[in-house]
């Protein structure tokens, strides 16, 4: 596989949340708004690039027996610097994500990359994989995000495009189900004919 393979096949083809069904806590939780759902997925885009990096560079250095908890804090040292970097810069969204921007350390797409990629590949593949997933899983929580905001509010990322009636399930729990569901046979679809 290319680079330019390994870079895309997190947007369509292996895409973390419409694909695989990976990290659907986060996804269903903070994809209430098109802006909520880009930043968690940068957030998470940053963190699984960087400790893909790390991992990488260190798989072997780290025995066998202590894999997993090691690579555990190296994604919570990336997780931290974000959650700090967010409260100081980005209160509002920091508000806004609350108690899912630590949960990223225990995100299956992070750990689930470590694993199966960055412990197996080169420096340089690591990060072209964490960036594309990464930014496949971003693309996914914005689209979605966006989707609900727009169906529950007539908003995309706070402009208002609709007035009137509008379906307000869309921006409650059970909206996020019934348009993740919508998005996904929209990508299966997507993904026959490509």
């Amino acid at each position: 596989m290319n680079q330019i393979q390994n870079f895309t096949k997190g947007f369509l083809k292996e895409n973390p949340v419409f694909v695989l069904l990976l990290g659907m806590c986060p996804t269903l939780g903070t994809t209430t708004s098109a802006l909520n759902g880009l930043g968690m997925g940068l957030a998470t885009a940053f963190v699984l690039t960087m400790s893909n990096m790390v991992i990488s560079m260190v798989k072997n250095q780290i025995p066998d027996k202590v894999r997993i908890p090691s690579f555990i804090v190296i994604i919570a040292s990336f997780v931290t610097i974000v959650e700090l970097t967010m409260q100081a810069y980005a209160p509002a969204l920091y508000e806004q994500l609350g108690l899912f921007i630590p949960l990223i350390v225990v995100n299956c797409i992070v750990l689930g990359r470590a694993e199966a990629f960055a412990s197996k590949n080169t420096v340089w593949s690591s990060v072209i994989d964490g960036l594309g997933m990464g930014l496949g899983f971003a693309f996914a929580l914005t689209i979605l995000g966006g989707a609900r905001e727009l169906l529950g509010s007539g908003a995309i990322f706070g402009v208002h495009l609709i007035k009137g009636d509008l379906m307000l399930v869309f921006v409650l729990a059970p909206g996020a189900f019934i348009a993740l569901g919508y998005i996904i046979a929209l990508v299966n679809k997507i993904n026959k004919t490509v």
